[in-house]
């Protein structure tokens, strides 16, 4: 997930919250009869007979607005699921363009081989990885007894050098996100 998605659902869904919050610390207060009986009694109902006059008034137009309102809230739900799954490995990797053709590779299949060459080292725990406009970008969780040395060997000698071949080019960014975790270590099962 790119860092705009994150920074465009952080703001999101804390606005949402911070919404949701003030509606539910009003409704309490309403309830618990923080406010004068004149404006807002807390024994009468929410819809009184001011609420129920609009829209007996307005009842033709009004249920269409309401289902207006609600494809549009459902219609950005979708929008921002569909933000979440957004990955720039769906995109194919062009290795080579000219008047003869295109060639191209999966960007997904790149990032799981990608992946499965760093998990190869006994030091990474686990890996993911994904090819974003020609840069690995790198998730991986690193034995933290282990030597730092030892990965970034493994990284610069062995899995950038096969991606870089993969890719035909001479060189390729990566970025590394690295989280020490301690090793499972063996499990001895006693019968």
């Amino acid at each position: 997930m790119s860092r705009r998605i994150r920074r465009v659902n952080r703001l999101g869904l804390a606005l949402v919250g911070l919404v949701l919050t003030a509606l539910g610390g009003l409704g309490l207060a309403r309830g618990l009869g923080a406010y004068s009986q004149d404006w807002a009694a807390a024994r009468t109902p929410i819809v009184d007979a001011n609420v129920r006059d609009f829209v007996a008034r307005t009842s033709p137009w009004i249920w269409w607005a309401v289902a207006t309102a609600g494809i549009v809230v459902a219609l950005l739900g979708l929008r921002w699921l569909f933000a979440q799954a957004h990955r720039d490995a769906r995109r194919p990797v062009r290795l080579e363009s000219g008047p003869a053709g295109v060639t191209e590779v999966s960007a997904g299949g790149m990032a799981h081989a990608l992946a499965a060459d760093v998990e190869s080292s006994p030091v990474v725990l686990s890996a993911q990885a994904r090819l974003a406009d020609a840069e690995a970008r790198l998730n991986l969780v690193a034995d933290e007894a282990a030597p730092m040395e030892e990965l970034t060997r493994h990284l610069s000698t062995t899995v950038l050098p096969h991606l870089a071949d993969a890719l035909d080019r001479d060189q390729v960014p990566a970025l590394a996100r690295v989280s020490l975790e301690p090793s499972s270590g063996p499990h001895r099962v006693v019968r």
